[in-house]
Formats: structure tokens, C-alpha cells, sequence
């Protein structure tokens, strides 16, 4: 496979800015943003910013005639899946990479659904970006963990977006068992992301405070009870792993879903807690503390002002 040359990103949140920054500063690539023009125009106006240094960015509608994308990076919402799908299908070609940077553990799944094309299983881990309307700022870049399915050796696919992020100096991992790490990341958002947006707690509570990390404990582990039958083994101790990362970010940083809620926008919660409580039913295992998380996170949402 040759080198990846011509790159659009599809969505700008925390995630997608900080990346298409980083990648601004490898020569040669050909990097454009797919939005809508209502969207593109609020970028023209407001410009994005991170890290006190704003992109300069080329856009693609998507009703514009351009060559199918060597990569599509997909930074969005899951909530806003679907409208990405429609806007991104006119790059997309059968040799057409995708990093679907989204959490949880269905969105490969969908992608691949609509629009024919496998994607990449990733995601991200070890960042604190944060986002303030088009402003986003981060003190750890975060690794990009991706990969096929199994990589116990490493595909033509595997091994050009990994060049790419070499020729950035974007930090990455390739597991042998990708699935097992993508539902390692989803258990640490199942228990990170709704106990802090309820408790309103940074970083560094979760860093100071055994109580708080005893709630992400207990809704981890009603992830080990629901993962078992789906085939995926992890463990306590893979639940313990979670807060020395915690501990290296910025005390003062949130996470994504604490942002949201402080923002008033809708959350990601049926991904996390609603997706485990889900797969409870379909086990016949219960999941107290996360139907209450979800309950929890739902009403939050009913009550934006």
C-alpha cells in the first residue's frame, strides 16, 4: 500500500483538532475537513484553535467532486454518526482507510454497514484535550491505539496509517487483540465518564479521592459480568490499570462527558452505561449501577436550561 497522502477528517471536536493540528506539520499531505457549509462557514468566521494557534484549514462539502480519501478520520459524536456517514460516503473509495475515533464499541460496525468499507478498529487513550467552543487546548496528545481485529502480524492497512502517525509524531499502539483493547478503553468510559460528569470531578479527584475511584470500580464491573459472554476476557486487574493513566493527566482536565454536561450539550451515555445495561438484559445479568448511571445522566440531560 503506498504512503497516505491525501487525508480528510470528518468532525473537529477536541479529538479530531488536536490530530488535524498535528498533522498540519507533516509536509506534502493534502488534509481537508468534510462539513456541511453552514458548518464550514462558522469555521471560515470563528477559526479553530488549539493550543492558542489557529488551523488553517481546507474544507470539502460534501456535494464537492474530489478523489476518494486515502484516510477518513472520523471525530464526531456517536449521536452524529449517522449525518457524518451521509457527509463522508462521497470520499470514500473500496481502498479508502477509516479511523473511526469515536467511543464505545459499535461504530466500526456501522460504518462498515453503510458504507462497504472495514474500517480500522481504534481509539484514543492518555488525553486531556478539552474543548471550548472552537478552542481546543491539551497537555497530553493521547495514543491511538488501532489495528485490524488481530494483528498478530501487522496488514498493509495497519502499516500505512502507522508511517503516518510515525511522520507526525503522533503516539500509537497496535495490540495483538484489538476487540479485547477496544472493550478495555469502552469499560474505562463506562466508569470515568458518567461518575465524573455526576460528580462533577476532573482528573484529579479521581486521582486524590479512593471513594470516586471506587464508583469507577463499580461500574466497571458490571462491564467484566456482560463482557464474558460476548467472549471478551478482562479482568480486575485490567480495571486497576485505569488510574495510573488518570494519575499522569492534568488534575484540572475533564473528561469528555463532564464537558458535555457543563456545555448542556447531549452526552454519550447511552453508549456507555445504556449499552451495558443493554447487553445485561440480553445476558440475563443485572446491572444496577449502571441503570442508575444511565437514569442519572438521562435526567441531567431532561434538565438543561
Amino acid at each position: 500500500m503506498n504512503s497516505l497522502q491525501r487525508i480528510h477528517f470528518c468532525g473537529l471536536g477536541a479529538l479530531g483538532g488536536m490530530y488535524a493540528a498535528r498533522l498540519a506539520t507533516v509536509p506534502g499531505l493534502d488534509l481537508s475537513v468534510i462539513a456541511d457549509p453552514a458548518r464550514i462557514r462558522r469555521y471560515e468566521d470563528d477559526g479553530v484553535v488549539v493550543n492558542g494557534e489557529r488551523l488553517r484549514l481546507s474544507f470539502l462539502r460534501p456535494d464537492d467532486a474530489a478523489p476518494p480519501a486515502d484516510l477518513v478520520i472520523v471525530g464526531v459524536k456517536w449521536h452524529q454518526l449517522p449525518e457524518a456517514i451521509g457527509q463522508l460516503r462521497p470520499f470514500v473509495g473500496p481502498d479508502t482507510l477509516i479511523l473511526s475515533l469515536l467511543n464505545g464499541i459499535e461504530s466500526e460496525k456501522v460504518i462498515a454497514a453503510e458504507l462497504g468499507v472495514q474500517p480500522l478498529y481504534s481509539f484514543v487513550v492518555e488525553t486531556d484535550a478539552g474543548r471550548k467552543g472552537q478552542c481546543i487546548e491539551y497537555r497530553t496528545l493521547g495514543t491511538i491505539v488501532f489495528g485490524e481485529a488481530r494483528n498478530d502480524e501487522i496488514s498493509p492497512r495497519v502499516a500505512a496509517v502507522r508511517d503516518l502517525l510515525e511522520r507526525a509524531g503522533i503516539p500509537y499502539r497496535i495490540p495483538v487483540d484489538m476487540l479485547r483493547d477496544l472493550w478495555w478503553k469502552f469499560m474505562l468510559n463506562v466508569g470515568i465518564n458518567p461518575t465524573s460528569a455526576i460528580m462533577k470531578a476532573p482528573y484529579g479527584v479521581f486521582q486524590t479521592s479512593e471513594a470516586a475511584r471506587e464508583c469507577v470500580r463499580m461500574a466497571c464491573r458490571e462491564v467484566l459480568a456482560v463482557a464474558a459472554p460476548e467472549g471478551i476476557a478482562l479482568s480486575e486487574a485490567d480495571i486497576e490499570a485505569f488510574f495510573p493513566i488518570f494519575s499522569r493527566l492534568s488534575p484540572e482536565k475533564k473528561t469528555s462527558m463532564l464537558q458535555d454536561v457543563e456545555a448542556g450539550r447531549k452526552t454519550e451515555i447511552e453508549i456507555f452505561a445504556g449499552t451495558v445495561v443493554a447487553l445485561g438484559r440480553r445476558h440475563g445479568i443485572a446491572t444496577p449501577v449502571n441503570t442508575m448511571l444511565l437514569n442519572m445522566i438521562t435526567t441531567i440531560e431532561n434538565n438543561y436550561r
